[in-house]
């Protein structure tokens, strides 16, 4: 039987997500949900509830409310509190002069008559209007989902997503499975509501997205292009918990193939259509270009290369006369310190004295990779993002000569579109290093094309040692054929510090699972506590960068560099030690969903999205700001909190831009740089490295991940932990075979 209680909430003594207990004015105690906003906005304020009275273990008698509603103006409760950009005395005097309901209709559909009201500015005013939209947004789906038993997470996320969609709940009624369009919201979330709304498990809707999901998950997230039908079908059996349902599975896949949304290949494989489209492309223009003829450029080569200052070694030499015999596309293709940049540098030098220097450009994914090329070659350089931006308005780019840097780490979408701006007959170098790990998203370009042989394709092996005192390429090479390295010498570059537990195989069969387990925490701890020496020992010259405004060298000066990302050795935790050495005294910080974000942290971006932001030169003049794609793993400063605003701004120096972020937008899209993952650290590259070597990451170590966690550091690497972590890691092929249409056709 329900009841109603009327009070003033005084203290709340839990909170989780959006449930809580508190305690009113009078003494009672209450329990129940509230989604409309944080919890601790309602502190002090009149409420009416609805509910029944139980007993709690901890707090005893308890009354839990269904229905929350509150009672002062409700209106300015929430224009106070919750929209951002309003204070008490602007909300009451709007609500004075346009009334409750006809400062919802202005807010709703003329929000520009609020300029009257003096200082509410243009700025403050855009503000109001976000706010207002995703608050409306939240207070019609929350009501709407409220049945249905979603976090408030959840909620904010929809909310924030559909702010702008009309009719938001009709849409998600008739469809719950739009909400995978989302970002963060997977298959599984969306089945889950989707089924306690009442769909039928046998629902087109329901069925097609599974399939989208599953091959999503099976090309992206596992970097493949294609999938054999079979596999398609069984995993969809395990996602739906169906058998037997292949039929459906049918009738949906030939919709998909009908409209053009998945090509169905020989051999029964499936592939999404943007993949197919992309790797067909890649595998045509391969084998149109390697007809080319480029028409040669010198007639005496040894005359040519008897000038240059580098002394090229045979295989070096072979690249170049390849491109001075002809060939109008070549495949380079070298490990570590088998002198790429060498012989890169030399083919653009016989390719100037045909074509002049501005008709000449490189470029490669991160920005730091870039920056290298140019500074080994000494031709411009560009990311292959801002080259597509810079000339998205043309058909090809103006350039008779591309070198591409890096191409293991480029997925097979972003290689297509990168290809087809180049002009049909320019002389296209791709210059890359297969011993690394495949990219980020589907294909495996670089690798399927060595096996194929589509074009053009010479091998760099032999290594260059600058000298005895350095061995971090020659134990890079080790690493990459699986053998373990002479990594106990000392060498200026590289050094081994053993963290090791004594007797551990002994140990091992005499332990209980607990105890192993404590036995394998301490040593993880005393892993960190090296890594902290090592951190106090480049302190004063990573601060002496940062002090005299050298941020892209304060950036890449000192990189923590680890699989995993729990544990104690895993990214969150390692950052959250790091940074009480590199930043302990902010003079602001952010706290968000468990993370503190200070002023002059070092941050990565974690999402591929379209951001509020400036060039460098731009934001200093204080020009107006523009919408530009900030990438997964580009590594900035936080060099600015607004308080006021509930802003952060952090400056990506290697890509020259400032990027704005909203307080709520800091745990989705950023993170902590002081440790990053393997595979966060593709194609950067920085003057001290730091990898921790543990049994307890056992599971990630192979030869690929610790050769590209090596080929990171520039002037020295230091490897700390279990020998024996390390040795087997050496020993540990992981073939990365994806399924490409490359390699189908």
């Amino acid at each position: 039987m329900n009841e109603t209680l009327l009070g003033q909430i005084d203290k709340i003594l839990f909170e989780e997500e959006a449930f809580f207990i508190a305690v009113l004015k009078s003494g009672e105690k209450i329990s129940g949900s509230y989604y409309e906003s944080a919890v601790s906005h309602l502190k002090g304020s009149a409420i009416t509830l609805r509910g029944h009275w139980e007993e709690h273990r901890k707090y005893g008698k308890t009354f839990k409310f269904e229905q929350i509603k509150v009672n002062q103006n409700e209106l300015f409760f929430f224009l106070n509190k919750i929209v951002k950009g309003f204070t008490k005395k602007l909300s009451a005097e709007l609500i004075e002069h346009f009334g409750s309901e006809g400062l919802v209709e202005v807010l709703d559909n003329d929000i520009e008559r609020l300029l009257e009201f003096s200082g509410i500015k243009e700025k403050r005013l855009k503000k109001i209007q976000e706010s207002w939209k995703k608050f409306r947004s939240m207070r019609e789906i929350g009501e709407f989902l409220s049945p249905y038993d979603v976090s408030p997470a959840l909620l904010t996320t929809i909310a924030t997503a559909m702010r702008d969609v009309d009719d938001p709940c009709a849409k998600i009624k008739n469809n719950p499975y739009i909400l995978t369009s989302i970002n963060s919201i997977g298959f599984k979330r969306a089945d889950e509501l989707a089924l306690k709304m009442g769909v039928n498990p046998n629902d087109e809707n329901r069925i097609g997205s599974a399939m989208d999901y599953v091959l999503l998950n099976y090309c992206e997230q596992q970097g493949n292009s294609c999938v054999a039908k079979e596999i398609l079908f069984s995993e969809l059996d395990s996602l739906l918990l169906f058998s037997g349902k292949n039929h459906l599975y049918e009738a949906i896949l030939i919709e998909r193939v009908s409209e053009g949304s998945i090509v169905l290949m020989k051999n029964n494989r499936v592939s999404p259509a943007r993949l197919y489209d992309s790797e067909k492309f890649l595998y045509d223009e391969f084998k149109r270009r390697a007809k080319l003829d480029n028409g040669g450029f010198v007639k005496d080569l040894d005359e040519f290369l008897k000038d240059k200052e580098l002394r090229l070694g045979e295989q070096q030499k072979e690249a170049v006369k390849k491109i001075n015999d002809g060939a109008s596309i070549l495949f380079l293709v070298g490990y570590a310190g088998t002198g790429k940049s060498t012989t890169s540098r030399t083919i653009l030098e016989l390719l100037n004295t045909k074509y002049d220097k501005k008709e000449i450009m490189t470029c490669a994914l991160s920005g730091i990779a870039s920056q290298r090329i140019a500074d080994t070659t000494g031709y411009e350089s560009a990311t292959i993002q801002s080259l597509l931006v810079k000339f998205e308005d043309r058909d090809d780019f103006p350039y008779s000569v591309v070198l591409i840097d890096e191409a293991s780490m480029i997925n097979s979408s972003l290689f297509a579109r990168l290809v087809s701006k180049i002009n049909k007959n320019a002389t296209l170098i791709i210059v890359g290093d297969d011993a690394q790990l495949p990219p980020i998203g589907a294909g495996n370009v670089l690798s399927d094309v060595l096996t194929l042989e589509l074009a053009p394709i010479v091998k760099l092996t032999k290594i260059y040692r600058q000298s005895e005192d350095k061995a971090l390429t020659v134990i890079a090479n080790d690493i990459r054929i699986g053998s373990v390295p002479e990594y106990r010498k000392s060498y200026e570059d590289f050094e081994f510090i053993d963290v090791n537990i004594e007797n551990y195989y002994a140990r091992k069969n005499q332990l209980s699972q607990k105890e192993l387990q404590d036995l394998r925490e301490e040593n993880s701890l005393q892993i960190v506590a090296e890594i902290a020496h090592k951190v106090v020992e480049s302190i004063e010259k990573a601060r002496y960068r940062l002090n005299n405004k050298q941020i892209k060298e304060y950036l890449n000066y000192f990189q923590v560099i680890t699989p995993m990302k729990g544990g104690t050795l895993g990214v969150n935790n390692l950052n959250t030690v790091l940074q009480d050495y590199f930043n302990p005294n902010p003079k602001k910080c952010v706290k968000k969903g468990g993370v503190e974000f200070r002023l002059m942290d070092k941050v990565v971006h974690t999402k591929n999205e379209n951001m509020t932001s400036w060039s460098g030169e731009g934001y200093k003049n204080g020009e107006d700001s523009a919408q530009r794609r900030i990438f997964n793993g580009m590594s900035g400063l936080l060099f600015k909190i607004e308080e006021e605003d509930e802003q952060a701004f952090v400056f990506y120096p290697n890509e020259d831009v400032v990027v704005v972020y909203e307080y709520e937008e800091l745990k989705s899209h950023l993170m902590l740089s002081y440790a990053l993952t393997i595979h966060k650290v593709q194609g950067m590259e920085y003057d001290i490295v730091i990898i921790p070597m543990s049994f307890s990451h056992y599971i990630m170590h192979n030869t690929k991940l610790i050769y590209t966690a090596v080929t990171r550091a520039k002037h020295r690497c230091i490897l700390i932990g279990e020998s024996g972590a390390f040795e087997s890691g050496c020993k540990k092929f992981e073939a990365t075979r994806r399924d490409t249409v490359l390699l189908e056709l």
